[in-house]
């Protein structure tokens, strides 16, 4: 069975201040094109057997800079980022003042619109179960490997499920923009095989 392959989209100017971003659906960056469009040899070293990509255009763009459109790449929703609810837009240091020792991954988000109301970190684990689900199935009917093409919040997330964690335990996998990780196994045991890579130079 083939490896997991995690893809944070490029910079935007949300993520380089700092702002949560999860629905409002920001470009990227020119930076964050370059990223993208660096993490192409890192791509095209693996055979890929299946891609998925979040909606948002951050993401697809992403995708697309890095060469998976001619991989049959399926946008799914499952891979959107976190629901902030009304943290959106916001940053940790503000959310910080008016709730001390706030932490995403424990307390999860203030209530918002009814289109976006927020999501509980174990709502979030919930989604990327779903998407693990689809992982494997994928994965036992390909010689390749996946790739995932998404999120910070919502990837870290996904690593902890996918190592047998909870959702919270996300916090443990602190994840930049523009980088791959690999996801593989060691004696049948899902493991982190690689980490926020970046070609070199």
């Amino acid at each position: 069975m083939g490896d997991l392959f995690l893809v944070r989209h490029g910079e935007t100017e949300w993520s380089r201040s700092g702002r949560h971003t999860g629905s409002t659906d920001v470009p990227l960056t020119e930076h964050g094109r370059d990223e993208a469009r660096r993490l192409v040899p890192l791509i095209r070293s693996h055979r890929i057997g299946a891609a998925f990509v979040s909606p948002l255009q951050r993401a697809r763009e992403t995708a697309d800079l890095i060469g998976l459109g001619t991989h049959g790449t399926r946008v799914d929703a499952d891979l959107r980022e976190w629901d902030y609810g009304g943290y959106e837009g916001v940053t940790t240091v503000e959310i910080q003042r008016e709730r001390p020792g706030w932490f995403l991954f424990t307390d999860g988000v203030a209530p918002g619109p009814p289109e976006h109301p927020g999501e509980t970190p174990e709502q979030v684990g919930e989604r990327a179960d779903r998407m693990l689900a689809k992982v494997d199935a994928a994965l036992a009917n390909t010689e390749g490997c996946v790739v995932l093409v998404a999120h910070g919040h919502f990837l870290r997330v996904l690593t902890a499920r996918r190592l047998g964690l909870p959702p919270a335990a996300g916090a443990l996998f602190q994840l930049a923009t523009g980088t791959v990780c690999r996801l593989g196994t060691e004696h049948g045991r899902p493991v982190i095989a690689g980490w926020n890579i970046r070609p070199e130079g």
